[in-house]
C-alpha cells in the first residue's frame, strides 16, 4: 500500500507591522499643450435657427488626430482617438473652449443677443477623428441685436 504524501509545510502568514505612508494612483488627462494642438487642428461645423423666442442649434468640432501626429509623441491611432474622446468631455479646459465656440457660433447664426444659453456636450471617436458635439439651446433677447 502506498502512503499518501504529506502536505507541504507552509510558513505562517507574516504580520503587517508597517504600512505604506502613501497610496498611489495613476491618472491620465490631456496635457495643456495637447488641448491647444487639438483645437488648432479642429474643423467646426455649426447649424441652427431662431424658433419663436428661442434658438436651437448644434456645433460639431472635429479633430483628426492624424493631422496632429507631427506635434505629439503618442500614436495617433484608433485607441488614442477613443482615449482623447473619453478624456475630452470631462476636461474643464476642453469643455470651456468647446462651449465658448458653440456659443459664439450660435450668437452669430441667431443675429440677436442670446441669454440663458444651455449646451449639452458629448464626445465620440470615429476612426482617428474625435468629434465634440454641442447641442445649443438659448433664449433670444429681441431688444438688442448682436453686433
Amino acid at each position: 500500500m502506498c502512503a499518501s504524501p504529506l502536505p507541504p509545510v507552509r510558513k505562517p502568514m507574516a504580520l503587517a507591522r508597517r504600512v505604506s505612508l502613501f497610496e498611489r494612483e495613476i491618472r491620465i488627462k490631456l496635457s495643456s499643450a495637447a488641448v491647444d494642438i487639438l483645437f488648432d487642428a479642429a474643423e467646426v461645423l455649426s447649424e441652427g435657427q431662431v424658433q419663436g423666442d428661442g434658438y436651437f442649434g448644434s456645433t460639431m468640432i472635429t479633430v483628426d488626430l492624424e493631422r496632429a501626429a507631427a506635434a505629439v509623441r503618442e500614436a495617433c491611432d484608433l485607441a488614442s482617438a477613443r482615449e482623447v474622446a473619453a478624456l475630452a468631455v470631462h476636461d474643464p479646459r476642453v469643455r470651456e473652449r468647446a462651449i465658448a465656440m458653440a456659443t459664439a457660433d450660435a450668437q452669430e447664426r441667431a443675429g440677436v443677443l442670446l441669454s440663458q444659453v444651455s449646451i449639452d456636450l458629448r464626445a465620440r471617436a470615429i476612426g482617428t477623428r474625435v468629434q465634440l458635439d454641442a447641442d445649443v439651446e438659448a433664449r433670444i433677447t429681441r431688444s438688442s441685436h448682436a453686433s
